[in-house]
């Protein structure tokens, strides 16, 4: 039998340090180019977005002011990568020599823990963390250890590759086929309205500010399932697939629908504030904008799976559309503003499930209400 005096103490440390980040904390692994002796790991919805594991010597002060500027240059590489304003970063040295004083570096904390000493009775790693004195995995036998930490490892992967697979594997996107047969259909019933002169729906169902104060207050909605013509409808409709599919499916059905009701309704209150009494608007795009904003927040929380489409794909078309519909005329950008914010406060408000902390969704829930009755305070009251 392979005995613990087999397995190097400080290596022992840093398997114990990993395995309790990885399966304990949901810290992820990151490889890092060019290191040896380190563990990188990232969590971007805990206090330590990075957490490195150091298990090589530092032997003096100018090799620790030479360690912590490489670890400031990763952590650049990681804000650019997960869109992130702030990067915490804990480092966690196994290793010094007798005459260095540890220090941190700009937001790098920096924690000495001597692999010779029991790390349960490190006052500073248990003041941070005081679920790892009972989360750490025995080492009474080294090679045991070793096979528990990597079996261990192996099934925290294998679980976040499943939640993976349950997040962006292909699903029937029924709302949205609804949404757009509605739409489809009222069209229809529309044009023929038009064509015999029997009625005009659009009139009937537009977004007016007028009518909405006078009582007409389904319009708010209704004016989102009305096109004006067959461009305007095939461009919404054509939209709404692409974006409502992917928003049905990463958020569930009754969270998307309850997104694209609460966007189409925030689109046409702040609609209603900048176009004032005379103005006319109809259509499903503040809606639309509503499930962008979705996405945004969706894919802040996935950025490490999506941060190449956030930047290079959502980002762009929202600037583009927004560029565009202050640059042509008839076009209401009020409605698409309104329904891109509705959209991400909605979405903060009933949270990305296993991502959104309680706080998040109270936050989103208090900043939705406020948006509502602030804009419903403007359409009614305000003179």
């Amino acid at each position: 039998m392979i005995t613990q005096n087999h397995v190097d103490k400080k290596d022992m440390t840093l398997m114990q340090l990993a395995h309790y980040f990885i399966t304990v904390e949901n810290y992820t692994p990151i490889v890092v180019k060019g290191v040896k002796n380190e563990i990188w790991l990232e969590n971007t919805d805990a206090p330590y977005k990075i957490i490195r594991i150091n298990g090589n010597y530092i032997h003096n002060k100018e090799q620790l002011d030479l360690d912590l500027f490489k670890i400031e240059n990763i952590v650049k590489q990681v804000k650019r990568k997960t869109l992130s304003f702030s990067v915490r970063t804990l480092n966690i040295l196994l290793d010094i020599g007798s005459t260095v004083e540890v220090r941190d570096g700009k937001k790098i904390e920096t924690l000495y823990i001597d692999s010779n000493k029991d790390l349960k009775k490190n006052k500073q790693i248990n003041n941070l963390y005081p679920e790892l004195k009972d989360n750490l995995v025995d080492t009474t036998d080294g090679i045991e250890f070793v096979i528990n930490v990597t079996n261990d490892i192996n099934v925290k992967t294998a679980e976040e590759n499943r939640e993976y697979e349950r997040v962006f594997s292909k699903k029937k996107n029924i709302v949205t086929e609804l949404l757009i047969a509605i739409n489809i259909l009222l069209f229809l019933v529309s044009s023929i309205g038009t064509l015999t002169g029997k009625f005009d729906l659009p009139t009937m169902l537009a977004l007016n500010k007028r009518a909405v104060v006078s009582g007409e207050i389904y319009r708010l909605i209704t004016s989102t399932f009305m096109h004006l013509n067959i461009f305007h409808l095939l461009m919404n409709m054509y939209a709404l697939h692409i974006i409502g599919s992917q928003v049905e499916s990463y958020m569930g059905k009754s969270k998307y629908l309850a997104i694209y009701i609460f966007s189409g309704i925030i689109g046409s209150l702040l609609s209603c504030v900048v176009n004032g009494l005379s103005g006319w608007s109809l259509g499903a795009s503040g809606a639309i904008f509503g499930l962008m904003g979705t996405l945004v927040y969706f894919g802040y929380h996935y950025r490490l799976y999506l941060d190449s489409a956030l930047k290079t794909q959502i980002m762009p078309i929202i600037a583009l559309n927004l560029l565009i519909g202050f640059m042509i005329p008839d076009i209401d950008n009020a409605a698409h503003i309104g329904g891109l914010v509705g959209g991400l406060f909605s979405t903060m408000a009933l949270g990305i499930e296993k991502r959104s902390t309680r706080q998040d969704t109270i936050n989103g829930t208090i900043c939705s209400t406020i948006l509502f009755i602030f804009l419903c305070y403007l359409v009614f009251f305000a003179r």
